[in-house]
């Protein structure tokens, strides 16, 4: 696991995951919170087929109190989409009254904390063609967030600019 955070904020702004494949080799990112970057295609590749800038983007982007959800490009208004939660299956679900859009997603640090769902946490709005979706963070990964900052801040930035490194 990789993780990003702002160095002024304290927020999280990306979490990547890296598993082995079947032959034992590293895999591909998968990307929990932040944009989902482009796979790198060759010169050939880009011309062939390329993904219309119109379908839906669905990312996640963590606020201190909530997770937030992001789905780019819905043109549709707020009284179209139904967001609930499927406590059986453990995942949220957004559907769309005009049938256009479905998506089932999980939360994986609830999951990593054995928590349960509650609907009332859940809520959503629509504004500039983006659907965006909260779900308030229970106590105990609150708790938990504050224990990884107090260790965050004995940890060195990466690219601070006191590294021992020294040039002749």
């Amino acid at each position: 696991m990789a993780e990003e955070y702002d160095m002024k904020t304290s927020q999280l702004l990306s979490r990547r995951w890296r598993e082995k494949n079947t032959l034992g080799g590293t895999g591909k990112w998968q990307v929990e919170v932040g944009d989902p970057t482009l796979p790198l295609l060759g010169p050939l590749e880009t011309e062939l087929i390329k993904e219309s800038s119109s379908n839906p983007v669905f990312m996640r982007k963590d606020t201190l109190t909530s997770f937030q959800w992001r789905i780019r490009n819905l043109p549709y208004p707020k009284e179209v989409y139904s967001v609930t939660v499927e406590k059986e299956q453990r995942c949220c679900v957004i559907r769309t009254t005009n049938k256009k859009y479905y998506k089932k997603f999980t939360i994986p640090d609830l999951d990593r904390y054995r928590l349960p769902l509650d609907a009332a946490a859940l809520s959503f709005t629509h504004t500039n063609n983006t659907l965006i979706i909260t779900y308030q963070k229970p106590k105990e990964i609150l708790a938990a967030e504050k224990e990884l900052q107090k260790e965050l801040k004995k940890i060195k930035a990466a690219n601070s600019g006191d590294g021992d490194c020294k040039t002749q």
